[in-house]
């Protein structure tokens, strides 16, 4: 739904929103787009779809949808090749996994971001999604080393070392969805497998839950994106 979305598109940028595949049923006025693969045994949800491999794991399909929404958005009629990857939570951290699949990305604006040090998640939260994994592991014992070198390869804490845009991270301390020693995690290796130190920062809500800053966070997203985009 177009008016859900307008503050970016409000502030004058060309704004393309990726439809999480077979999500769409969970918020706002949903999506439409449906994930084809099929899973091995899963825990209810998406965290452990097809987890016995980094081949074959649905976290792969999102973060490699994230990317190519990176090409999508280029291409697009009026668009000058400029491209900053955005999200909350689940958004936040497939644009962070993104910056770093596509490391000339020009900026990205990550709030509360989800799928960061992923196994310190499941070890220090009783929250889902996470929990998701903790219940999987909890029915199928001895499968832990392989679950969590399946999580290795998608987590955005190790995807966004490759990463070299200016960022600005957001982090609620009290999000019991997503840690906030998670998402300091991410920000503090945040390109820290280049040869560049990329220009970051990361705004602190000490009393909020995962809601994060909400529209004052948005609104200096805005105010820090206007000078690099």
């Amino acid at each position: 739904e177009p008016l859900e979305r307008l503050a970016f598109a409000g502030a004058g940028y060309g704004h393309l929103v990726m439809d999480t595949r077979g999500q769409g049923s969970s918020w706002g006025a949903g999506g439409h787009t449906a994930d084809p693969a099929g899973s091995g045994p899963a825990a209810p949800g998406v965290m452990t779809r097809g987890i016995a491999s980094p081949h074959t794991a649905y976290l792969t399909r999102l973060f490699t949808d994230a990317a190519r929404a990176v090409d999508v958005a280029r291409a697009l009629p009026g668009a000058d090749g400029r491209v900053a990857v955005t999200g909350n939570s689940q958004g936040g951290g497939l644009a962070l996994g993104a910056a770093g699949l596509v490391p000339d990305v020009d900026a990205l604006l990550t709030n509360v971001p989800f799928l960061t040090h992923m196994r310190r998640a499941v070890e220090i939260t009783d929250a889902d999604p996470y929990q998701e994994i903790v219940r999987y592991l909890a029915v199928h014992r001895g499968l832990e080393e392989q679950t969590f070198r399946t999580l290795s390869y998608v987590d955005a804490l190790h995807l966004g070392r490759r990463a070299t845009a200016p960022a600005m991270f957001s982090v609620a301390l009290r999000d019991v969805i997503c840690p906030p020693s998670t998402v300091f995690a991410a920000y503090n290796l945040y390109g820290s497998a280049t040869d560049t130190d990329p220009e970051r920062e990361i705004v602190v809500y000490p009393y909020n839950n995962h809601e994060g800053g909400g529209p004052a966070q948005q609104r200096r997203q805005l105010d820090w994106l206007r000078g690099r985009l």
